[in-house]
């Protein structure tokens, strides 16, 4: 035993000096990580002073640290954003479901200012805009390398005040001129409550934002009022919201310590698990969730959720693919990043980002063609080539709707809609397969065809 303890004792020592080389490694890697940033930063600061020194026009330092925050957070992703302080005030302002502008929820896609969805009842929605349009022009100027920042900016306006914009739609390719008049943005996040037929429940839910969940929850108790048995969630050109009322409305569904939707980050303090803690008024109706190219974000979460848990079936075409998380931080000066930190994953662990959610049962709405159906996606430089040659007169002003559709008329409408249709069907189909009762549904195969014999002896 006496023997040993030199070789433990050099084994320690030699184990104890590795784990300080690595120590010492580590330090020295961050040391250099550090040097590499201030080096970095001397060439920007370097270059700030040449440009307020040396540039044509006199800029303030705000200006200059404004721009290249600004262009900073463009380079990451389409999401991140600097936001400066009247920005800031504004993304506050929106969630609150009141906001100024034409409608429209926009994102860059494929370098591509895009139409995530227009909003219901908005001037962009009575236009006739729709998710995956690309905005090519506003004002008669390029969008070509614009930021969501910028875009926002030029879309919004005084209520009243009109904006011209340039669509270019390439399913089929056609170049579309609109204006339209901006207005005040009232955002009803629960519509069209009501049976569809045979207890067929039906909800639009357009965005999740802050009153969504309690109202979402009246609608249920309003369907079950009316005898509602089963559900169709109708989530087409949803954008998105808030991710908290996405989770709660979420929760309607799936039981407590169910999986929701999980987060990874950078850093392991990102990484989270959602689960359902809804232990009070679980709805256990048989489900279908349509989605469509213009569900994105929160709807993405709810519908994989629903999806990977097998609660529901899906019916119609991809969702948009945007699964990524922005984290929204105040800066001292009343600005504030708005910055990618990580990305969503469905219960199963597939991610939602640039991928979207694949329906179980993809139902093409019923305008479509083949033709349409084909990818004829331009590049970027080529698309907006073939835009500057367009010569086309602007189009007319359309005229305004002025009345709104009765309820009457938007039954009829959602029975005619052929996704809506399949839904239905599918509900049906389930609703029977559930009254065979476990009886039937557990007889063995070899006594089946005896059992059924002896039932039509009993009904001669």
């Amino acid at each position: 035993m006496f023997k040993k303890l030199p070789l433990i004792v050099l084994s320690t020592l030699f184990a104890l000096s590795v784990t300080t080389a690595v120590m010492a490694a580590d330090t020295d890697k961050s040391r250099d990580k550090k040097d590499d940033l201030y080096s970095e930063i001397e060439l920007f600061s370097y270059s700030l002073t040449t440009i307020q020194s040396d540039y044509v026009d006199e800029l303030t330092p705000k200006d200059l640290i404004y721009g290249s925050l600004k262009g900073m957070l463009a380079s990451l992703d389409p999401h991140s954003q600097f936001l400066d302080p009247e920005e800031y005030t504004e993304l506050k302002t929106e969630t609150q479901g009141k906001f100024g502008g034409l409608g429209i929820e926009i994102s860059i896609k494929d370098g591509l200012l895009t139409i995530v969805s227009p909003i219901e009842d908005t001037p962009a929605w009575r236009a006739g805009l729709k998710s995956g349009d690309r905005i090519v022009k506003i004002e008669g100027k390029m969008t070509k390398d614009i930021t969501l920042n910028d875009a926002v900016k030029k879309l919004r306006g005084e209520p009243g005040t009109d904006v011209h914009i340039t669509i270019l739609r390439e399913k089929p390719f056609e170049i579309i001129e609109e204006t339209l008049k901006r207005e005040i943005i009232h955002i009803q996040d629960v519509k069209n409550t009501q049976i569809l037929q045979d207890n067929v429940g039906y909800i639009r839910l357009t965005e999740f934002r802050e009153d969504s969940a309690t109202e979402f929850r009246k609608a249920l108790n309003q369907l079950q009022t009316l005898g509602a048995n089963s559900l169709v969630l109708d989530l087409r050109n949803n954008p998105g919201g808030l991710l908290n009322v996405a989770i709660k409305i979420t929760e309607e569904f799936i039981p407590a310590g169910e999986v929701i939707v999980s987060t990874r980050g950078r850093h392991p303090s990102q990484n989270t698990i959602t689960l359902s803690e809804n232990k009070n008024h679980l709805i256990d109706w048989p489900l279908v969730v349509l989605i469509n190219e213009g569900s994105a974000s929160g709807s993405e979460i709810l519908a994989g959720a629903i999806k990977d848990n097998k609660r529901g079936i899906l019916i119609g075409t991809k969702s948009f693919g945007k699964g990524s998380v922005q984290s929204v931080i105040p800066l001292p000066d009343g600005s504030g990043l708005r910055l990618t930190t990580s990305k969503y994953y469905t219960p199963s662990g597939a991610s939602i980002h640039e991928k979207g959610i694949v329906p179980d049962i993809i139902v093409e709405p019923m305008a479509l063609s083949k033709d349409d159906k084909d990818d004829t996606k331009a590049k970027v430089d080529e698309l907006f080539e073939n835009v500057e040659k367009q010569n086309k007169e602007p189009a007319k002003d359309k005229e305004p709707e002025g009345t709104k559709k009765s309820a009457a008329d938007i039954h009829a409408a959602l029975l005619a809609d052929n996704q809506v249709q399949t839904a239905i069907n599918v509900l049906k189909g389930i609703r029977v397969y559930k009254g065979f009762g476990t009886d039937l549904l557990n007889t063995p195969a070899t006594d089946t065809t005896e059992a059924t014999e002896k039932k039509i002896e009993k009904t001669k």
